[in-house]
């Protein structure tokens, strides 16, 4: 399937799903990379090591710093998809160096947890 690239790179991994927006600010502990917003459908959930698609990031702007927390301690997604691709989202997988792209609604939904998918951040593609 063909996306939209806006951090290029290239990442091999699981799937792991949220249907919620993810605020990584609140939401995301930056030491261990598990979800720790209770009311989140991805609560307790490691993030690190996996493709993580999720609709789109929410909240304040200093979740990009968030982003590279969780890169900086090895606990950072190998590769992010969303159907939008906010500014602390992208501006965080920017300064992490984890590919983000784009995908259209028929495409993201077909994506499902557990699947191995590889990223091509670099020619816009998901395989």
């Amino acid at each position: 399937m063909n996306v939209k690239v806006i951090v290029r790179g290239k990442a091999n991994g699981t799937v792991l799903c949220a249907q919620k927006p993810i605020n990584f600010l609140g939401g995301i502990d930056k030491k261990t990379g598990r979800v720790r917003d209770e009311k989140h459908d991805l609560f307790g959930k490691f993030l690190g090591d996996k493709i993580l698609v999720f609709p789109n990031g929410v909240g304040s702007s200093v979740g990009a710093y968030t982003i590279y927390s969780l890169k900086y301690n090895k606990s950072a997604p190998l590769a992010m998809v969303c159907l939008n691709a906010d500014i602390t989202t992208a501006s965080g997988c920017a300064i992490s160096n984890i590919p983000l792209v784009v995908a259209e609604k028929k495409d993201y939904e077909s994506l499902k947890d557990g699947q191995e998918i590889t990223i091509d951040a670099i020619d816009g593609k998901i395989l």
